[in-house]
């Protein structure tokens, strides 16, 4: 005969306590849980000053950010004295329910009125001022007529050891062209400052040129106007450093630059069509074409450069080159006398590789 023993009551209620629990934390894991992991889309949410934990819940709840306001509103009191600040968010159904109370905690760094302007390398001082005004609450003219206000650039050159008095030349169309360091930057809102946004600017200049500074600082007029001809002649570092090194080598011949970006820039066209031969030959201070202009430098920066071509201005690639010559799909080639120059022009517009 087989006795079949009873289960203890103690047995009985430990499995049911554990088993209970078991579920219990596996609903709290669900429930915790992200709402949808594969959703990566940014919901903005405001919490007003004042809101309570179970008026967040809500909020979170009807945006779908979390899955239970019960479960959120526990959470958090059994962490104790919390203090969740009133912000502007951008959260994600990705985030779990824990991430979610952490940035709570934490606060939003996320300005919904912070606008971003992107300033192209290569580009005139003019082109920024587009850039400007449609990013922010001041007009064109307004940029332009304080990048050319004395007593702003005054103080602007007592804080920027790069600002020489060379800006001040007679001459200089806008004294900061050249200066102003191409970048994606970040401003709190339409209202910024141009004075905050240009000072921005120059100061990431700044980071660029210290490390050349004993290289550059007693004729970094020089460098920046090179390295303004070279960002528009060339395409990368390496030919960059070669037109720099022929630039040079020109000047110490005593022979024209002759830089046709620089006329472009003398007579402030966009550089999208041919000029014609009296255009060229214009008398401007930019203008390396010019007959006066022989073993000359133009009289400033003809764009807002690249850390590349600000390299290669300050390490200019030697060669006996005097000549180079782009063709339309930008591949350039370099020569040394005239004649091989003028062959190599005439090659490539045979090919109808000629820029226009």
């Amino acid at each position: 005969m087989v006795v079949r023993r009873r289960p203890k009551p103690l047995l009985i209620f430990l499995v049911m306590m554990g088993s209970l629990l078991i579920l219990l934390a596996a609903v709290y894991l669900f429930l915790a849980s992200p709402v949808d992991k594969n959703s990566h889309e940014k919901i903005e949410i405001v919490v007003p000053s004042g809101t309570g934990v179970t008026g967040i819940a809500k909020i979170l709840k009807e945006n779908n950010l979390i899955r239970s306001e019960v479960l959120f509103t526990i959470t958090v009191k059994s962490k104790g004295n919390l203090y969740l600040q009133a912000s502007t968010y951008l959260f994600r159904q990705d985030m779990s329910m824990e991430d979610i109370i952490s940035e709570l905690i934490s606060g939003s760094k996320y300005n919904p009125d912070v606008i971003t302007i992107t300033f192209k390398e290569g580009m005139r001082i003019t082109d920024y001022a587009k850039d400007i005004a449609k990013a922010t609450n001041h007009s064109e003219t307004e940029v332009l007529n304080t990048l050319n206000d004395r007593n702003f650039l005054d103080n602007l050159r007592q804080k920027y050891w790069f600002l020489t008095d060379s800006i001040f030349q007679d001459g200089i169309y806008y004294p900061l062209e050249g200066y102003l360091a191409p970048d994606t930057y970040q401003f709190d809102d339409r209202d910024v400052s141009i004075s905050t946004i240009v000072e921005t600017m120059l100061n990431e200049m700044e980071k660029e040129l210290e490390p050349y500074r004993s290289q550059i600082q007693d004729n970094v007029h020089y460098y920046m106007t090179m390295a303004s001809l070279v960002e528009l002649e060339g395409t990368n570092t390496d030919n960059r450093k070669m037109i720099a090194g022929i630039f040079e080598n020109r000047i110490a011949a005593n022979m024209n630059l002759g830089s046709d970006v620089t006329t472009y820039y003398a007579l402030q066209y966009p550089m999208t069509s041919d000029l014609t031969t009296a255009q060229f030959a214009t008398i401007n201070p930019y203008n390396t074409r010019a007959s006066n202009m022989r073993g000359q430098m133009p009289i400033g920066p003809i764009c807002n450069p690249s850390l590349s071509s600000l390299k290669a201005s300050i390490e200019p690639t030697d060669s006996n080159y005097l000549y180079f010559v782009a063709d339309k799909n930008g591949n350039i080639f370099y020569t040394s006398t005239l004649s091989e120059h003028e062959a190599m022009v005439q090659e490539i517009k045979d090919k109808g590789d000629w820029i226009w």
